[in-house]
């Protein structure tokens, strides 16, 4: 029996799902989603508040404030009603309502940017509306999670131990990039512990993180418009950048199987798939990707069958297979 009294202290750390009886191909998916947070930022959102915490920084009364596309500030929104702070994230359209609903009834209050910044997209936007905030009123503690390394070091102490545990033959670890927080934990980590695993980074198309052009993205979670200050290049072996279209016929040809993920996991997913079917097409390596979120909150986007249609067209309805995520590389 298992008994909390903290919404936080529960979070299944070894469920992996094989991907090879839906796609063909020898991959173990982490499922980071089995928590109250529903996503893998409850691990960051515990480790930012309590380094917080520790500096004296985040004080009875104080209200935390950040910029998130929806998982982080769903996770923050849950630590921060445990903990007794107020939150506000800044957030965009491309946000989920499933996740904004999730944030209000938690207690935090949601401010959604709908003008983006004229050189930094929505997210520049956003950043600005947090600094605003934090100058205005002196209670408001701004997390910063793409330049705090509380967000990396979660991960250096959690994923990272949590995967070489189960996997000590470890070839290669597939991990999305959006403020490079979990990427550059586990790189971290393997680096030390396990340097001959590769680790290969799966980008949205669209997102500048590694140098490609910006281009307008539907889909919240991995990609940015702007570099995160947090990521080094030199723990990365390799970029897979997968286009939106793939990341909803990955998702939907998941939840034909009963298995109901999110956009970052379909983006994800569909990125090792074209690396695994390019080098190793006999299924001769351990191969481990992280999925950092569950699909309730994208019932009314990648799970709706009119949202997809607008967007993408009728064919983005049709069952993915394991070549499909356009892919391009940088070493």
């Amino acid at each position: 029996m298992t008994v909390i009294t903290r919404p936080e202290e529960f979070n299944v750390a070894d469920l992996y799902v094989a991907m090879e009886p839906m796609f063909g191909r020898s991959l173990y998916l982490k499922c980071e989603g089995f928590n109250f947070a529903g996503s893998v930022k409850l691990k960051a959102a515990l480790e930012m508040i309590g380094t917080a915490e520790r500096a004296g920084v985040l004080r009875p009364g104080t209200t935390i404030v950040e910029s998130s596309s929806g998982n982080l500030g769903v996770a923050l929104s849950i630590v921060a009603a445990s903990c007794g702070y107020g939150f506000v994230c800044v957030t965009d359209s491309r946000c989920t309502l499933g996740a904004q609903r999730l944030m209000r009834a938690q207690g935090a209050e949601v401010r959604v940017v709908t003008e983006p910044h004229p050189e930094r997209g929505l997210l520049g936007a956003r950043l600005a509306c947090v600094e605003q905030l934090c100058r205005e009123n002196d209670r408001y503690v701004w997390l910063d999670q793409y330049s705090n390394p509380a967000n990396w070091l979660a991960h250096a102490r959690t994923t990272g131990p949590e995967i070489l545990k189960e996997f000590p033959e470890l070839d290669v670890l597939f991990v999305g990039a959006g403020t490079t927080g979990t990427l550059m934990g586990c790189a971290r980590y393997l680096r030390e512990e396990k340097p001959s695993a590769r680790i290969v980074v799966i980008d949205a198309e669209g997102s500048v993180t590694f140098g490609f052009p910006p281009a307008p993205r539907l889909i919240p979670g991995l990609g940015t418009a702007v570099r995160p200050a947090l990521l080094d290049r030199s723990y990365v072996d390799e970029v897979v950048v997968v286009a939106e279209l793939d990341t909803v016929r990955i998702c939907r040809t998941m939840q034909r199987n009963g298995f109901l993920f999110g956009g970052s996991t379909g983006t994800v997913v569909a990125g090792a798939l074209r690396w695994l079917a390019e080098h190793a097409p006999g299924g001769d390596l351990t191969a481990v990707a992280i999925a950092p979120d569950l699909g309730e909150r994208y019932l009314d986007t990648i799970y709706d069958d009119e949202w997809v249609t607008e967007h993408f067209g009728a064919g983005a309805l049709a069952p993915a297979v394991a070549e499909s995520a356009t892919t391009r590389r940088q070493l």
